[in-house]
């Protein structure tokens, strides 16, 4: 009997054991022929958006055809039944197969969510929805004063003007395109609400917050735990701006709330050009060098921590600078990095001028390229040759634009001098003025609006009463002159149009890299977080490519857990603007909170 039953043991446990490794065969037989034609089709998507997002010409609709049917037949294989089918029926065996096949399901599954062809109907009409909206808004023709103007010439006003009235009406200029948006973003959201809705989300906003591996209400009071941990600094900075903007631009009655078109940005989002920190004028200095200079340097950067150079693919096929005076074709000037083959095929799309906003921007930019560059390696599958989580990848781009910015990193380039001496408070608030104003436009006006447009389906008619509403709650911001409701002011955001319901990863992202920062100032540097210079030292070279490395084949809590020794915190990036705290209540004494 017990001989008996030892041989019934061993012929089922050998037959589990065959019978996991045949699941396991059979998952790798799928995946590998899946991920062959995802990566085909991917590729031929990302060419066609290419296309219509760097030339865009007026009733010439050639690149949105190619783009719609380009993007219907990646949808087509990603959401077909049998894909779903077939994915679903192995992760039914999900204790059986291998944590790394699991995840690359996981992800072939949420790519059929975003298409699923058991509604093909809706996916289609989304998809040229999302297209013509793309080139409404990136084909718009700002005016100003009768004349047609860039938003690049829009936001140098912004930031450069004194005149209040020139201010407003560069301003207003810049949302126009809002009541052209509108009804696309009416429409935009019950199609991407239906599409998602096939595979058993509620609404879009979850479906995004998944990819965290959390629900829409999880995701929400992670925002608000984040706005409440930086909300006495912004407070402050917010107090601070009010009284600095009523003196600049003569006004006697200091408002209350911040009207939008006294800040330097046109969504409130970035108010570090109110400061010029003495020594350290990077636009003159920027200047002289020209454009190629800028984007070069970041790759020198990039390559002195021991990344190698750019495939010298990325340069001509990239589209780096602003389209030339005369051209008839305009392009998107949101810049962004484009990874077109899930290979060695990267680009960047940006127009870059000689300033310090861009000079950030790029080496924010090529943070992207890099990450893309290292996680494409052989033991990255394609369907997992992504961030650990979207804000990874911001926040490595965000990174080095923090780390070009701080002034022992300028000195060594002979961009600042190293002998004059800097007001440290200064470049705190100058950098305060960037990273802490960021945070309540991110995960509070932003995360907020996109929930409620598609979680609770916000009224068209209350669009723009909502997103004021918001702006007045986290930013302390209000409208310069009445909006009523044919305006969308929500929509000249381009994410809230073509990256949408995913906007808190750029606040995490801030969170994330003040975190990543603190630990290389302090464990590899041993540097003051607030000045350090990370150009080439390869240990901390060394310490990013491990996070980039394996792309979303890890988790992204135990990435973070196992590099910096916490768990995601604003703990960092609160103690970093710690000492900027006594400056901002010794000047705002005497003055009246809003917030």
């Amino acid at each position: 009997m017990q001989k008996f039953l030892l041989t019934g043991c061993l012929v089922a446990l050998l037959w589990s054991c065959e019978s996991k490794k045949d699941y396991q065969q059979e998952t790798d037989t799928f995946l590998q022929t899946y991920a062959a034609q995802y990566q085909k089709l991917y590729t031929v998507s990302s060419e066609a958006e290419w296309a219509s997002n760097t030339k865009i010409v007026e009733g010439d609709s050639t690149n949105a055809i190619a783009t719609r049917q380009a993007n219907e037949a990646f949808a087509a294989f990603t959401g077909s039944k049998e894909n779903i089918q077939q994915v679903q029926s192995l992760l039914e065996h999900e204790d059986q197969l291998k944590p790394i096949q699991v995840k690359q399901l996981k992800a072939a599954l949420r790519a059929a969510a975003n298409n699923p062809q058991t509604v093909a109907a809706v996916v289609k009409k989304r998809i040229k929805a999302e297209t013509e909206q793309s080139e409404k808004l990136y084909g718009f023709n700002y005016k100003l004063n009768g004349k047609s103007v860039t938003t690049n010439q829009i936001d140098e006003i912004l930031r450069t003007e004194t005149n209040p009235a020139k201010r407003l009406a560069a301003w207003e200029a810049s949302k126009e395109v809002g009541t052209v948006l509108k009804s696309g973003l009416v429409n935009l959201r019950q199609l991407r609400n239906e599409t998602v809705q096939a595979l058993g989300y509620h609404d879009y906003f979850s479906y995004q917050a998944e990819d965290y591996g959390m629900k829409r209400e999880e995701m929400m009071a992670l925002m608000r735990k984040i706005n409440q941990e930086l909300k006495p600094l912004y407070r402050e900075l917010h107090t601070y701006a009010r009284y600095e903007f009523a003196k600049k631009y003569n006004e006697k009655q200091v408002p209350d709330m911040l009207p939008a078109h006294w800040l330097p940005n046109r969504w409130g989002q970035d108010w570090s050009s109110m400061i010029t920190v003495a020594g350290s004028n990077l636009d003159a200095a920027l200047k002289p060098k020209g454009v190629e200079w800028q984007v070069k340097q970041a790759e020198r950067f990039y390559q002195s921590l021991g990344f190698p150079a750019l495939p010298a693919s990325f340069y001509t096929k990239s589209s780096l600078y602003p389209v030339p005076a005369g051209e008839k074709y305009k392009k998107n000037n949101h810049a962004s990095a484009w990874h077109m083959n899930l290979e060695k095929d990267v680009r960047s799309l940006m127009s870059v001028e000689p300033n310090a906003e861009w000079y950030e921007t790029t080496h924010h930019e090529l943070g992207h390229i890099y990450y893309y560059l290292t996680y494409t390696n052989p033991d990255v599958p394609v369907l997992l040759r992504s961030g650990a989580n979207r804000a990874y990848h911001e926040a490595m781009g965000s990174l080095m634009g923090l780390a070009a910015m701080q002034q022992p990193f300028l000195a060594n380039l002979q961009l600042v001098n190293a002998k004059t001496k800097t007001d440290q408070v200064q470049s705190l608030l100058k950098e305060a003025l960037n990273y802490v104003v960021f945070i309540p436009f991110a995960s509070g006006v932003m995360s907020e609006f996109e929930h409620d447009l598609y979680a609770k389906n916000l009224a068209p008619a209350d669009f723009n009463n909502r997103w004021w509403e918001l702006a007045q709650q986290y930013q302390g911001i209000v409208p310069p002159n009445k909006r009523d409701d044919k305006h969308a002011d929500a929509t000249t955001k381009t994410h809230i149009n073509d990256d949408p319901a995913q906007y808190y990863d750029y606040a995490l992202s801030y969170v994330i890299l003040f975190q990543l920062h603190d630990h290389i100032a302090r464990k590899i540097l041993k540097q003051d977080p607030h000045a350090t210079n990370y150009y080439g030292n390869k240990e901390v070279g060394k310490f990013l490519a491990s996070i980039m490395h394996p792309g979303a084949s890890v988790d992204w809590r135990q990435v973070l857990q196992e590099k910096t020794g916490e768990d995601l915190s604003a703990r960092a990036m609160v103690a970093y603007f710690q000492p900027l705290m006594d400056y901002l209540k010794a000047q705002n004494k005497g003055r009246k909170y809003t917030l």
